[in-house]
C-alpha cells in the first residue's frame, strides 16, 4: 500500500515486451495549481499502451522511466490551488494528458481538473475505467469529426473491440444506419448495440458485401490486410474515410483522390465535457460499456497478453485500490 509519499506503480525502463513491466514503488505526485490528486481505483487498458511498450504508438512522446496508461476512474484526493469545479470525495474519471504520459496504472495521479469529469453514477470504477480512451475517440470521430446526420450509411470496422463498441453507439444514438464488421459471434451483440448490418470479416469481404456508405470509421488500418485502402470502395462520391490507426499515408491520400472520396486520419484528445455528456448517455440507459475482463496491478503483462491476441470484446481493466 502506498504511504503519503511513495505508491505502486507498474513501470518500464526500456522499450520490449511484456516482461519489461514491473510494479516499483515511485514517488507519489503532488497537484500542481489547477490540478488535482486522483486515488486511481481502475485504469483501463487499450493497444495504444502496448504498442507504447513496444516502441511504437507513442513511445516517441515518453520518458523513462515510463509509467503506461491513460484511462482512470478513481476518487478526488487532494485538490491544487485554483480547481472550482471538483473537490475531495468525488468520484471522476477521465483520460487525462494524452497523448504525454498519464502513468494510470498507478495508485495515484495528478491532472487539470478539466480533463476530468464525474464518474457515471451507474457504473462501478471497473466499467467507468473502461470509458474513456475508447468513448472519446468514438465521440470525437462520430460528432467532432465526421458530424453524423440521421440516415448516413456508417460502416465500422472491428466495431466489437474497445472504440468500436462505442463507435456503434454513439451513431446509432445520433440515426445512423450502422454496418459493423466483427466475428460471427459477436453479431447478436453489436445489433443489440444498434448495428443494422454485420460483416464476418473472417469469411466475407467487406467490400463485397458492402456499398453505397457515406461515412467509413476504420479501426483496423492499411497495416492489416489493406483494410483503410479496400474501404474506399464502399464510399459514395464524396463519402469520407476516417483512418484511425496509422493515419493517412500518401497512398492512401492518392488511393482516396483517385477514388472521388475524402480521407482524414484522427488522434484523440483530453475533453472533459465530452465525458460529462457520454456519462450522461450512460445513465439514461442510451449507451451500454463492455468489459472482457479485469486484472490486478500486479498481472498488468497479463492484460497485455490478454489484449495483444486482438480478439477482446470492448476492455479490458486493471483493478488498482478498492
Amino acid at each position: 500500500m502506498s504511504s503519503d509519499n511513495v505508491m505502486r506503480a507498474v513501470t518500464l525502463k526500456e522499450f520490449g515486451g511484456q516482461e519489461v513491466l514491473t510494479v516499483e514503488e515511485v514517488a507519489r505526485p503532488e497537484p500542481l495549481p489547477t490540478e488535482v490528486l486522483v486515488r486511481v481505483h481502475a485504469a483501463g487498458v487499450n493497444p495504444v499502451d502496448w504498442k507504447t511498450r513496444e516502441g511504437q504508438g507513442m513511445a516517441g512522446l515518453q520518458k523513462f522511466p515510463l509509467i503506461l496508461g491513460w484511462d482512470v476512474s478513481g476518487v478526488v484526493e487532494k485538490v491544487g490551488f485554483g480547481v472550482t469545479t471538483l473537490a475531495p470525495g468525488d468520484e471522476v474519471y477521465g483520460m487525462p494528458w494524452f497523448p504525454r504520459a498519464a502513468s494510470a496504472y498507478a495508485e495515484y495521479v495528478t491532472a487539470p481538473a478539466r480533463q476530468w469529469a464525474r464518474k457515471p453514477a451507474t457504473l462501478d470504477h471497473v466499467h467507468a475505467a473502461a470509458v474513456p480512451l475508447a468513448a472519446l475517440t468514438a465521440w470525437q470521430i462520430v460528432v467532432d469529426t465526421v458530424h453524423v446526420q440521421p440516415g448516413q450509411r456508417v460502416l465500422i470496422t472491428a466495431a466489437a473491440g474497445g472504440v468500436g463498441h462505442f463507435a456503434v453507439q454513439f451513431a446509432r444514438h445520433l440515426g445512423a444506419h450502422v454496418i459493423a464488421t466483427a466475428s460471427a459471434g459477436r453479431h447478436t451483440w453489436l445489433k443489440e448495440l444498434g448495428a443494422e448490418e454485420t460483416v464476418d470479416y473472417t469469411t466475407t469481404r467487406f467490400e463485397e458485401a458492402v456499398s453505397d456508405v457515406d461515412v467509413v470509421i476504420d479501426l483496423v488500418g492499411d497495416a492489416h490486410d489493406s483494410t483503410s485502402t479496400r474501404s474506399l470502395k464502399v464510399l459514395r462520391p464524396g463519402g469520407l474515410l476516417v483512418s484511425v490507426p496509422g493515419g493517412v499515408s500518401p497512398e492512401l491520400a492518392a488511393a482516396a483522390e483517385a477514388a472521388g472520396a475524402r480521407v482524414t486520419g484522427y488522434l484523440v484528445e483530453p475533453d472533459g465535457p465530452a465525458l460529462t455528456m457520454i456519462a450522461g448517455l450512460i445513465d439514461a440507459g442510451e449507451v451500454s460499456v463492455e468489459v472482457a475482463g479485469t486484472f490486478p496491478l500486479e498481472r498488468a503483462a497479463e492484460a497485455h497478453a490478454r489484449g495483444e491476441e486482438g480478439r477482446t470484446r470492448g476492455k479490458l481493466v486493471l483493478t488498482v485500490t478498492d
